[in-house]
């Protein structure tokens, strides 16, 4: 007796199985050779090395601050606001001191030909808004999802396609790559004491963002366990961010004043354009800007008395 003939709708979805499976393949085989690669790099570079592990305490620092979510209650929008504002206090005593005024010398003592200080605050000023000017780009291009003001970017063409979690994940990453940046291009500078004091203070912030960020997704309608995986892995790009950081400025001394100028406009940019509007949304104004206030004197006297 002979078998039944195999059909041909069978055979092209057994066809289209083995090949899904021999493409996922060959996609993690080409990952875990990156992987292998970029961790080679990292590995032989010690200023990228520190840099990967100031970023990863950053890391660690936010996923800290979204644990207590799961034996919680929610946190009242006064605190959530009041956090907000410390967030913004110290990104912005950060980007004066461990940033723009270190970008400031760098570029002085580059100035072969006698620019002064009108050439060095060109320099920076550029890279000011070049980093600025990045962050709008990307934000105006990746769809992604406010606590507050709700969805922004290529929400026409993408974001309705995509699920809320992952609208959020974007936000939260183009909130957090400017630190990890910053982090990265301070630790390739000269001063490692104040690349050290400039990761403390970020990876101090990043305590309450990780728990403002875990309760508001928590707010937004989110299981409790969901709220904190994503805040707690909100941070990751935090490591990134410093290997990609330090990695460019190491290659070239040129690019330290660029480098610490774009990750203060990039970090300028998330405080305007994101902390500040979302802190002062729900009339508890007072308590953000004392936030920020106490956040700025913090950072302030973290650099100079480490730095």
């Amino acid at each position: 007796m002979s078998g039944h003939p195999v059909s041909p709708a069978i055979s092209r979805r057994s066809g289209w199985h083995w090949r899904r499976v021999l493409g996922m393949a060959l996609v993690a085989f080409g990952a875990l050779l990156l992987l292998s690669q970029a961790w080679q790099f990292v590995r032989s570079s010690p200023v990228v090395w520190q840099a990967l592990l100031g970023g990863s305490a950053a890391a660690l620092a936010t996923a800290l601050g979204a644990l207590p979510v799961l034996f919680s209650q929610r946190l009242s929008e006064r605190v959530q606001d009041t956090l907000f504002g410390f967030g913004a206090g110290v990104m912005l005593a950060a980007c004066a001191f461990s940033l723009i005024m270190p970008g400031l010398e760098a570029a002085k003592s580059q100035m072969l030909w006698g620019g002064g200080a009108w050439a060095a605050g060109g320099v920076v000023g550029c890279a000011i808004l070049l980093g600025a000017a990045v962050l709008m780009l990307m934000d105006k291009a990746l769809p992604h999802e406010h606590f507050i003001k709700g969805r922004e970017g290529q929400d026409a063409l993408a974001g309705r396609k995509l699920r809320r979690t992952w609208l959020f994940v974007f936000a939260i990453a183009l909130h957090n790559l400017p630190e990890g940046l910053a982090i990265g291009v301070g630790y390739a500078g000269t001063d490692s004491v104040g690349a050290n004091a400039l990761a403390t203070g970020i990876a101090i912030q990043d305590v309450p963002e990780g728990l403002v960020v875990a309760v508001a997704l928590l707010a937004a309608g989110y299981r409790r366990g969901v709220a904190v995986a994503l805040g707690m892995a909100s941070g990751l790009v935090e490591p990134l961010g410093a290997v990609i950081g330090a990695g460019i400025v190491e290659q070239s001394a040129a690019m330290l004043p660029w480098g610490l100028g774009f990750a203060a406009g990039a970090m300028l940019f998330v405080i305007s354009h994101e902390i500040i509007p979302e802190s002062h949304r729900k009339g508890h104004e007072a308590f953000a800007t004392g936030g920020l206030m106490v956040g700025f004197v913090l950072m302030m006297l973290l650099d100079t008395a480490l730095g």
